[in-house]
Parts: structure tokens; C-alpha cells; sequence
């Protein structure tokens, strides 16, 4: 078992460990984003007033664009072998590190409990048990394929990526008996704000995925091509959500209230009855499933990121990996169940407002390694609050913090509209100054702070010496 069960969580993998090839993170992003909530996502931008061909268009850009930062965080994993938050306190410090990481983990928490309650009802569907036993047992699902770790979720993220891309072709098939595909897509009528729209909404549903995409490259051997690893995850990640995201789009355009009322029974309706209702009910709960891993894996790590920053640890034993998970599903489950009749609409309007966390932080990290540091950090200096990093470092901190503020103005949820919204016809540019802003600030004020940047890579204190 000591095989199956990973053994790793924020300490270096070690070379003789590494395996697999940058290929697998086009099956894995694949599947993470063959999902319900990925074709609801594409809905919305129909569903806010854009047309269906603009829309499609709109989205693919901002899936590229939002595509290309996440994956270039992917391409960290295999130069580091670390988690992805961890690489954070080159930047921020070994204890400062703990601002975005704060932020991190209550967002992944979030995610957790809004998959689980719309997974459970799948679950519950099939199984016959009704939607609170069906998000319990998808929970103790989730935490138990988390635990288990990379291997699996690694396997799991291969058969999601063909059982749902079968499925998805199916549904597509379907959707064009059904609809008039042409007679949507005919409709050529641009509106910027709307466009810009549909690139916000995809995005930052990609710009999601940066705390812990390296997370799952990490144990790529230290040879396999930055290039290799950067594009397969942006194919596997982009293919997905795009597929997703134009399936919702023409679905919400062709079927109007009726798509946006009951997504769920939407998609199964226009499946079919019996067995192929019952396929399609597994597809939804396995296509959350995938992506609940890696929030369960990807809030783990975080936490443990924060934690041992102040407790100095560097390891954590299967017992400690086991109850750190216990703890994030514990959590995510609590909220899922309260929430699940009544205040997770407005719950995920202030999981919308904390992505705007998420793009001053990749704006910082990927300017710091590509840019100052240029793939050069001391790995075990990462867990010592006296050493090059320190324990705060306080340009970071306050780069983020300015990356927060200036997108308030821009910024667009259900409970909050910036003013410089209603002069740019509606639309949420918050993510472009988020990642553009901090950005700048950070290799200006960087970029001739570099004492602490290593002549090379430093993997053990031995090589420091």
C-alpha cells in the first residue's frame, strides 16, 4: 500500500521518485473540465445578453488568455518538484506567505462545498438516497481519492477525460437535433461590453486553477521540457473548458429558461430517459468528482503550506496528510449541507469576489520565477523564516495588496459593482488589472532586488554549502 499511498505532500520530491511524462496533464486538465459547472459557466454569457457566436468566440479567448497563466505555472512543478503555493514564499516570505494563502484556502473550501451539493444531487439521484446523502458520500469520496494522492487522482483524471468526452460528444449530438445550431450561430450582432464578458468568465475560471496546478506536475521527472508541460496542460485545460463552455452557451441560447432553471435535469433531458439518464447522472458526479480532488488536494497542501510556515515543518506524516484532508471535507461538507436549500447562490457570489485574490498573486509569482529569479530558488530555504527569503518580505505584500485594491473599481458580483463599471458597459475587467497592475509594480520594485536570487537552483542544504 505504501505504493498506492502517497507519501509526499510539501517537502522536494526526490529525483528517484519522479515519473510519467507531460502528457498526463492534458488527460487530467481534460477531465477537471468536462463538467456541469464549466457548461454553466459558458451559459451565463448567453444567459447575461450575448449572442451565442460571440459568445463562443468570447470565451475561447479568454480561456486561451487564462489558459496560458495557469499553464505557466504548471511548468514550475517539474523544474521545483513542490507544491505551488510553497514557491510562494520566495516572494512573500516563509510566513508572509500565509496572505494569499488564507484567501486560497477559504476559496477551496468553497469550491468543495458548491461541487458537493451539485454532485450530491447526482449521487443522490442515482443511488435513490436523496441530495444529503448523496453529497456525504460523495464528500468521503472526494477526501478518500485526495488522500490517497497523486497516482490516483492522476487516474482518475485519465478516465474522466474519456468517459466524459464520450459523454459530451453524445450531448452534443443531441443539442444539434434538438436546436437550430446554424440559425443560433447566424446571429453575428457584436457588443463589446458582452464580449468582454464572455473572456472575463473563462478567464477566470482558468486564472482558478493557478494556486495549485503545480500540484499535479510536481513529479514529472526534473528532465521533462518546461515547453512540453506548459502546452500540454494548456491544451487539456483549454479543450475542456471551451468544450464545456460553447456546449452551455448554445444550450442557454437554444433553450432559454428552460436551461437555466434546472441545468441538471436540462442535461439529463436531453440525454434520454432510463439507463442513458442514469449514464449521464454518473457523468455529472464523475466530472465533479475530478475537479473536487483537486480543490480537496490543492486546499491540503495550501493549508499545510501556512501552517508549517510557522511551525518550521518540512514533512508531514500519512496520519497528518490524512487529518488535514479529514479537515478540508469536514468543512466543505458542513457548508455544502447548510447552504444546499439556501444561501449558496449568494455564497458563490463571494467565491466570485474572492478570485480577485487569485491574479495579483500568479501576477507576482510567475514575474518573480520567470522574470527576477529566472528558475533559480533555494528549496530548502523555503521552510526557513531566517534564511535568504525571510520570514515577511514586504515589497511582495505590498504588491498584493495594491493588486487587491485596484480592482475594486472593475470589479462585478451580486453584491457589489465597482464605479468604473457602468462607463465600460457592464463588463468585469477586474482579472486584466489584477494581473497587469501587480505585474508591473512588482518587477519594477524587483527587479533590482536580486541578493537573495541563488547563482543556481539549490535542491538539499548540502548543494548550499
Amino acid at each position: 500500500m505504501a505504493s498506492v499511498v502517497e507519501q509526499h505532500s510539501i517537502d522536494v520530491v526526490p529525483d528517484a521518485e519522479r515519473h510519467g511524462t507531460a502528457f498526463s496533464q492534458f488527460t487530467l486538465w481534460l477531465g477537471a473540465n468536462l463538467q456541469i459547472t464549466a457548461v454553466v459557466t459558458g451559459a451565463l454569457a448567453v444567459v447575461f445578453g450575448g449572442g451565442a457566436f460571440w459568445s463562443i468566440v468570447g470565451l475561447l479567448v479568454g480561456n486561451l488568455l487564462g489558459g496560458a497563466v495557469m499553464a505557466l505555472h504548471s511548468a514550475q512543478g517539474p523544474r521545483l518538484g513542490l507544491p505551488q503555493m510553497i514557491s510562494s514564499r520566495a516572494q512573500f516570505g516563509v510566513r508572509g506567505a500565509v496572505v494569499p494563502l488564507a484567501l486560497v484556502i477559504v476559496m477551496y473550501v468553497g469550491f468543495f462545498a458548491s461541487g458537493s451539493v451539485l454532485a450530491g444531487q447526482a449521487v443522490g439521484e442515482l443511488t435513490h438516497l436523496g441530495d444529503t446523502t448523496g453529497i456525504i458520500v460523495f464528500a468521503l469520496a472526494t477526501a478518500v481519492t485526495a488522500a490517497v494522492g497523486y497516482r490516483l487522482i492522476h487516474t482518475l483524471g485519465r478516465i474522466a477525460s474519456v468517459v466524459c468526452a464520450l459523454a459530451f460528444v453524445y450531448l452534443g449530438i443531441r443539442l444539434v437535433e434538438r436546436a437550430d445550431v446554424s440559425a443560433l450561430l447566424a446571429d453575428r450582432a457584436f457588443d463589446l461590453p458582452l464580449f468582454l464578458l464572455a473572456v472575463s468568465l473563462s478567464a477566470s475560471w482558468q486564472l482558478a486553477f493557478g494556486p495549485y496546478v503545480a500540484d499535479y506536475s510536481r513529479y514529472l521527472p526534473r528532465t521533462t521540457s518546461g515547453r512540453a508541460t506548459f502546452w500540454w496542460t494548456l491544451a487539456g485545460s483549454a479543450l475542456g473548458s471551451q468544450w464545456s463552455m460553447a456546449f452551455g452557451a448554445l444550450a442557454a441560447a437554444s433553450a432559454g429558461g428552460a436551461f437555466v432553471d434546472n441545468q441538471v435535469g436540462y442535461v439529463i433531458g436531453l440525454g434520454g430517459a432510463g439507463l442513458i439518464a442514469s449514464f449521464l447522472y454518473f457523468v455529472i458526479a464523475l466530472g465533479k468528482l475530478t475537479i473536487n480532488v483537486l480543490n480537496t488536494y490543492g486546499g491540503f497542501m495550501s493549508l499545510v503550506t501556512g501552517i508549517s510556515g510557522f511551525r518550521g515543518q518540512r514533512t508531514l506524516s500519512p496520519r497528518g496528510r490524512a487529518a488535514y484532508i479529514a479537515g478540508i471535507m469536514i468543512a466543505g461538507t458542513a457548508v455544502a449541507l447548510l447552504g444546499k436549500d439556501s444561501f449558496l447562490s449568494s455564497f458563490k457570489d463571494f467565491l466570485l469576489f474572492l478570485l480577485t485574490a487569485f491574479t495579483p498573486w500568479s501576477a507576482i509569482n510567475l514575474v518573480d520565477y520567470y522574470l527576477i529569479a529566472k528558475e533559480r530558488y533555494d528549496l530548502p530555504a523555503l521552510s526557513d523564516p531566517h534564511g535568504r527569503y525571510g520570514a515577511w518580505r514586504g515589497k511582495a505584500l505590498t504588491v498584493y495588496g495594491i493588486g487587491l485594491l485596484v480592482q475594486l473599481p472593475f470589479l462585478v458580483t451580486g453584491f457589489y459593482t465597482g464605479p468604473l463599471v457602468a462607463p465600460l458597459g457592464g463588463t468585469d475587467i477586474s482579472w486584466i488589472v489584477g494581473l497587469g497592475v501587480p505585474a508591473a509594480l512588482y518587477w519594477l520594485l524587483a527587479r533590482h532586488d536580486t541578493a537573495h536570487v541563488p547563482e543556481r537552483t539549490i535542491l538539499t542544504a548540502a548543494d548550499a554549502s
